[in-house]
């Protein structure tokens, strides 16, 4: 059993447009100092928080094109990069993912709901586990390191208390989702899909910190609406779920140990 106490936290999260509402619940300054590499786009977004030392990390905007650094790689970089220099008792990344109402390889085909997964647009998810759907590498071993399948710390009195969904998670560097993925998403029993989640969860269980995933749905990926359409239609309504869970789980998370999450 893990005793030890939560102090410091650090969030990660991949859009500015999702980080801003919790810098500013938070009250956190942009950090003018950074512990990162000079010349990264990385921010960092620090401050105080009932007992909690509250660390925002969001990547910062591609340096060619201006767009938000989303996806595995900043992802990972970031989450390494935060470890190191913050030493963070738990990691959370948060952000926003495409949901599944009922998802298996009939149910595209047949337009049939085989299998429900009951993801519902601005449902909050805490992620049981984390996976891998475009890494496709068809030799033996190599394909189970491909997938990189990881349970997220588990957190059985967080969702209960905060009545939290609770689904697997998977990820991939592409919005919209190809037949391999697809079937690479159903191998993974997925209810919920982002572009960063399984690259967090490798880092942080690399360096030994626990994680976990609280995820809003912006778009259902096996619904009728075109995936990019609903993911710019809900984002913003949905991001104001989403700093409302985050500051939920921040609430729990004060004053209590690693074990009793």
């Amino acid at each position: 059993m893990d005793n030890r106490s939560i102090s410091t936290v650090v969030i990660i999260i991949s859009m500015q447009t999702e980080a801003i509402p919790l810098v500013n619940k938070f009250q956190l300054k942009e950090d003018l100092n950074p512990v990162f590499p000079m010349g990264v786009p990385w921010v960092r977004y620090f401050g105080t928080y009932k007992d909690l030392n509250i660390n925002v990390i969001w990547p910062g905007k591609d340096t060619i094109l201006g767009v938000d650094s989303v996806g595995t790689i900043s992802a990972s970089l970031v989450t390494y990069a935060s470890i190191l220099a913050l030493q963070p008792d738990l990691i959370i990344n948060a952000g926003t993912a495409g949901g599944f109402k009922c998802f298996d390889m009939y149910s595209t085909l047949m337009f049939s709901c085989f299998q429900a997964k009951g993801a519902s647009i601005a449902d909050i998810f805490l992620a049981s586990d984390v996976a891998f759907h475009d890494r496709r590498i068809p030799i033996p071993v190599f394909d189970l390191y491909g997938v990189g399948l990881r349970q997220a710390f588990p957190t059985p009195n967080l969702a209960k208390t905060l009545n939290l969904k609770v689904g697997k998670l998977t990820t991939g560097d592409s919005l919209d989702t190809s037949p391999k993925d697809e079937a690479s998403i159903v191998s993974n029993d997925a209810t919920i899909k982002d572009m960063e989640g399984a690259a967090v969860a490798y880092v942080a269980d690399l360096l030994k910190v626990p994680a976990i995933f609280v995820k809003a749905v912006t778009d259902i990926v096996d619904g009728d609406k075109p995936t990019v359409v609903e993911f710019l239609q809900n984002l913003l309504a949905v991001t104001a779920a989403l700093d409302q869970a985050v500051t939920e789980v921040v609430d729990f998370i004060n004053g209590r140990c690693i074990s009793e999450l």
